[in-house]
């Protein structure tokens, strides 16, 4: 994977090859002072990250969105060195997700999230479970009655852990300080008839960065989202249910209004995900669209005030 290089390096690449790249977002840096025809006032526009010593000394937060195909599967770093895993796609992503996991760098996971108990989310997690030390674990009150689900928890169990049940109002955590936190929005409620609507969405805030993760959430859940009247405004959003017409219905992708909608998706797959209707409407919305089918991993990274997005295939 291309890693996230020297930063004067990034910025002057972005130059070059944003008309170029088939991935919509390479090594660009975007802050408060973006406006709407995409151009920035030289006179106002600040890079904190030009200063490499700046750079170093801010704490950072990473989120990694893993190609792991037709799944879901992200990995954040939070700037107190802690960590979270949200999903871990299917089963065959699992050896893969734990060898990018190590490769970071981490022998324990400080949080685990199954957003739902579909298999293109936790097919991997019980890998995942066997190879790291792990903190908390987070799911929905929902229940599958897949061998996928099953060995998930039988490997909780034998790992002597417990599951903590999430829903909608609850905070996962918060930083040393206010300007860290990670909110639970869904599930809201308690009966729907699909599984989907039970994914947990978490919005992570980090100073003014601002990035939604939907897991399968669909237009039910979104509109229970919204009657409850959460901020679901985001900076970033890895977008619901792999870009299906299912999810992201015009008046939740009104109130988000992203700069960038991610998407996580196989290439070719069989549901013929993302949906045209709905790649349109983020767009119409205001946001560029990046692609883990096109572009692979995509790592963004923030100190709380901008951040940057690089991808694996880009450039």
């Amino acid at each position: 994977m291309k890693k996230l290089k020297g930063l004067l390096a990034l910025i002057l690449c972005a130059a070059v090859c944003i008309p170029l790249c088939g991935c919509d977002t390479i090594d660009r840096i975007f802050g408060n002072d973006r406006y709407g025809d995409g151009y920035y006032d030289d006179n106002y526009y600040n890079d904190p990250y030009a200063d490499n010593q700046y750079y170093n000394n801010v704490p950072q937060l990473v989120s990694h969105y893993i190609d792991v195909g037709q799944g879901d599967c992200e990995f954040i770093e939070f700037p107190d060195g802690q960590s979270m895993l949200i999903d871990a796609g299917p089963a065959e992503s699992g050896k893969d997700v734990v060898n990018y996991i190590k490769n970071l760098g981490y022998n324990k996971i400080d949080y685990v999230v199954a957003t739902h108990p579909h298999t293109d989310h936790i097919g991997g997690m019980k890998q995942v479970i066997n190879s790291f030390t792990i903190g908390k674990i987070f799911m929905p009150k929902a229940s599958s009655t897949t061998s996928t689900y099953k060995n998930l928890l039988e490997a909780i169990d034998k790992k002597g852990k417990k599951v903590t049940t999430t829903k909608a109002g609850t905070s996962i955590f918060r930083g040393n300080d206010s300007s860290l936190s990670v909110k639970v929005l869904a599930p809201v409620g308690n009966n729907y008839e699909e599984l989907n609507d039970y994914s947990i969405v978490l919005k992570i805030t980090y100073g003014k960065v601002r990035l939604l993760y939907m897991g399968d959430a669909e237009q039910i859940s979104e509109n229970d989202i919204l009657k409850k009247n959460y901020d679901v405004s985001a900076d970033v959003i890895k977008v619901g249910h792999h870009g299906s017409s299912t999810s992201s219905g015009q008046s939740f992708v009104n109130k988000v209004r992203p700069q960038f909608a991610i998407m996580s998706l196989g290439a070719g797959n069989d549901y013929h995900h993302p949906h045209n209707q709905v790649v349109n409407r983020w767009i119409k919305a205001g946001a560029e669209i990046i692609r883990t089918d096109e572009c692979g991993d995509i790592v963004l990274t923030t100190d709380g005030d901008e951040f940057s997005i690089d991808t694996e295939k880009g450039g």
